[in-house]
């Protein structure tokens, strides 16, 4: 399998003109993919156009398609919707209009397009593709272009994007916008349950999505709603009375509010629309409950996009410029997606046909074939929110007689709280005892320990930080003590949710088994730190909305520098040796520079640093911004870089400095840390139940091999369960990092898009792929 590596610098766009446009509805993160097409463009010497106002701008030519330098794309990474417009065209979908668009990309040149927007526009590029030569042909017999150039510019070159927050597109597990656009709801949603909370209100929820239902499930999911309607998923006949039974059971339980969320396109199992508004009839004339409708509307579409958007988004871009430098006269036209945590292509007509046939697929009333029609995650996503959200009548819950115990270890970080949530449920549907232990193996060995039911953990996905309490003490100090508690308390699982700390707890805990008999049990980790520094997992729970706290600062910090002009901020970010936060936050912030632990750096990189800035500060774009992991250097620290660049920029730029501390740390979790929490969490409690089953012996749990302590992480496309004792050779114990991590792999992508010049291996990039079918059996194993 040893290829020769392939890297980007190699390839080159001499002699190539791309034309970007956006069209269809607009999406957060639309801009930063413009941005790093343009970028990336010229970056391997290639002419890049913009055409203004989507195909309309095609169509009409003129000032609409225009060349761009590096410039013209600085400071709309953090910008909402597009900057070169979008339109709904008629006339592209007339001939007449295709031969006057050709026409206007003849004259330029153009014959590579990345078009990014919904399925809509995506199947238009792929029309204009298929008949390009003819109306190249056409063009030449009418005179309007020569026989010359209907030879040179024989072939057009298509590369799609999907923009759309409504994540309604086959084959990529997340469209641009999408995460963006939760990010909005669920800010809508943690306002209104304090109201709701305040006058014991039920409140019903209209977010968009006419013919997919992914924001309206992944949004009862993250806040924990009482009841969801979608359109792949119509309620079952008398859903009306089961809705009503479930919302009064859950205020006899003491729940002050209900939260409804209706996807616009809700439909009944006869294809008849529901309705925010008869949902609310509906709940006022059963219970007579004080009910309100908020519809979010066009919210959703805008403000700043997040972290998450801007990463996926400039990644994608650098697809589609290599898909486009790659391409010859047979590639079909392809789409840039994401899959778990890796860029894929895939045919661009196999994704629309798979999107089409869930429509029809609806429209005929097959909705189980409509949900397995939408991907993996779609399916993984509905079927958590069924376990999670309705508790079964204790009559009809299986007793296992088994007590399982849930800690949190390390320090806390966004989405712990929506873990444990879904543990505890997922255990007491199981079947078993759910315990809590409060703060860490610290409490452990002090007997804190209680039970914990389906009601205590209601409204726990939205809080911050750790609700039980956490502690970064290892058991290694209290073993004795915490067997004590172990067998007084008869627990035969343990699941420790946390960061560094929690792996190495374990770890201890599975190497004690010769002497404490106490810990044969099962044990699985999930990781959860800012830092995301553990080893066998790409993201860890918390990292996330800490990348966003640290974008959201950045983008200020930038607003202040662009006023002041000519000044340059040096930023120090949280990790521990972990560069993480500072790598990918540049990279979402567009930062200059990010010094990170695992790239060594000298005295000379500092100077060559500061003579790029010293060099930005001659052209339109007047500031800088500068990352810093907290440990990258015990040298090199964040007062020794500010000294530094205060005195080289003398004359040029004035220095400031801002170490951002532990608001890294806080906040509400963001759409996916509480989805990933609560997601991986429900698949390790039931990896607990099955070898709970598998070593249950004689009357007691007795699991003593090394895949009965795991770690769960996610690696690249899939979630996977990793004996603990198997991950300590991937682990730099000295300075708590994994010794690979895949984000380093991005890192030139940043320096790229800062515009230095370096090495970019793009080996993983490259074959077309097809949109896989997967089977029922794989959405219980696949990916998030």
């Amino acid at each position: 399998m040893d290829h020769q590596p392939k890297f980007f610098e190699n390839l080159s766009g001499t002699g190539k003109a791309i034309g970007v446009l956006t069209s269809g509805g607009d999406a957060q993160g639309m801009n930063a993919a413009v941005r790093a097409v343009v970028r990336m463009g010229i970056y391997v010497k290639a002419k890049v156009y913009f055409v203004y106002e989507g195909y309309q701008g095609m169509v009409d030519g003129g000032d609409n398609i225009v060349e761009v330098s590096w410039e013209s794309v600085s400071s709309i990474l953090q910008v909402g919707g597009t900057v070169i417009g979008s339109a709904r065209c008629k006339s592209f979908r007339t001939r007449e209009g295709r031969l006057q668009a050709a026409c206007n990309l003849v004259q330029r040149g153009i014959t590579n397009l990345c078009v990014i927007g919904g399925d809509g526009s995506l199947t238009g590029a792929n029309l204009f593709r298929e008949e390009w030569s003819g109306l190249l042909e056409e063009l030449a017999q009418k005179g309007k272009i020569d026989e010359e150039a209907v030879k040179k510019y024989a072939y057009l070159n298509i590369v799609g994007m999907v923009g759309s927050i409504d994540n309604d597109f086959c084959g990529t597990d997340m469209t641009i916008g999408t995460d963006s656009a939760l990010h909005r709801i669920i800010e809508v949603v943690d306002a209104i349950m304090t109201t709701a909370q305040s006058h014991q209100r039920t409140f019903v929820l209209e977010v968009m999505g006419r013919h997919c239902g992914y924001l309206a499930l992944v949004s009862a999911l993250a806040c924990g709603a009482d009841w969801v309607f979608i359109p792949e998923y119509p309620p079952e006949e008398g859903w009306e009375d089961t809705m009503c039974v479930k919302l009064s059971e859950n205020r006899a339980r003491k729940k002050r509010l209900n939260i409804i969320i209706v996807a616009e396109g809700a439909i009944d199992c006869h294809n008849k629309p529901i309705t925010s508004e008869k949902v609310k009839d509906l709940v006022v004339q059963r219970l007579g409950f004080d009910t309100r409708v908020t519809i979010l509307g066009h919210v959703q579409r805008g403000g700043t996009p997040s972290a998450f958007d801007r990463i996926l988004a400039s990644r994608m871009g650098v697809e589609a410029v290599l898909a486009l430098l790659e391409a010859t006269p047979a590639t079909p036209a392809c789409v840039v997606s994401l899959s778990g945590n890796q860029a894929v292509r895939l045919p661009l007509m196999e994704c629309v046909q798979m999107t089409q046939e869930v429509q029809k697929a609806m429209d005929e009333g097959r909705f189980v074939e409509a949900v397995r029609l939408r991907g993996r995650s779609f399916e993984n996503n509905l079927n958590t929110y069924k376990l999670l959200s309705h508790k079964k009548p204790d009559a009809e819950l299986p007793k296992t007689n088994f007590n399982v115990a849930v800690l949190n270890v390390g320090a806390p970080a966004a989405g712990m709280n929506a873990a444990v949530r879904a543990a505890v449920r997922v255990g007491i549907t199981e079947g078993h005892k759910m315990f809590a232990v409060i703060d860490g193996f610290e409490g452990f060995a002090r007997g804190k320990i209680k039970e914990i039911s389906w009601g205590d953990v209601g409204g726990w996905t939205g809080q911050g930080g750790s609700i039980l309490g956490t502690k970064r003490t290892l058991p290694a100090k209290y073993l004795e003590k915490i067997a004590d508690q172990m067998r007084t308390n008869n627990i035969n699982a343990l699941m420790v949710i946390g960061g560094f700390e929690a792996y190495e707890s374990c770890l201890q805990l599975h190497e004690a088994r010769s002497r404490f008999e106490e810990f044969c049990v099962p044990i699985c980790v999930l990781p959860a730190t800012i830092s995301n520094n553990v080893p066998g997992t790409d993201f860890s729970i918390g990292a996330d909305t800490s990348l966003n706290a640290i974008v959201e600062t950045c983008d200020r910090i930038k607003q202040s520098a662009s006023g002041t002009k000519r000044r340059v901020f040096i930023i120090e970010t949280m990790g521990g040796f972990c560069g993480y936060l500072a790598n990918m936050g540049a990279l979402a912030a567009g930062a200059d520079a990010a010094y990170i632990f695992e790239e060594q750096f000298d005295i000379r990189e500092l100077q060559a640093n500061v003579e790029h800035l010293t060099e930005k500060m001659k052209t339109s774009i007047q500031r800088g911004l500068v990352l810093r992991n907290e440990n990258c250097n015990e040298n090199y620290t964040t007062d020794f870089i500010y000294q530094l660049y205060s005195e080289e920029g003398k004359g040029v730029f004035d220095c400031r400095k801002n170490v951002l501390g532990h608001m890294q740390q806080g906040g509400a979790p963001s759409p996916f840390d509480r989805n990933f929490g609560t997601k991986i969490s429900a698949k390790a409690m039931q990896w607990i139940s099955k070898k709970l089953k598998e070593t249950y012996r004689k009357g007691k749990v007795f699991a003593n091999t090394d895949d009965s302590v795991c770690l769960l992480g996610m690696r690249r496309r899939n979630l996977v369960f990793q004996p603990v004792a198997e991950l300590k050779t991937e682990t730099d114990f000295v300075h708590r990092i994994p010794k690979e991590q895949w984000w380093l792999k991005l890192r030139p992508l940043m320096k790229i898009l800062a515009k230095y010049k370096t090495s970019y291996d793009v080996s993983d990039s490259g074959q077309l792929e097809h949109v896989a079918m997967h089977s029922p059996k794989e959405a219980e194993t696949g990916a998030i």
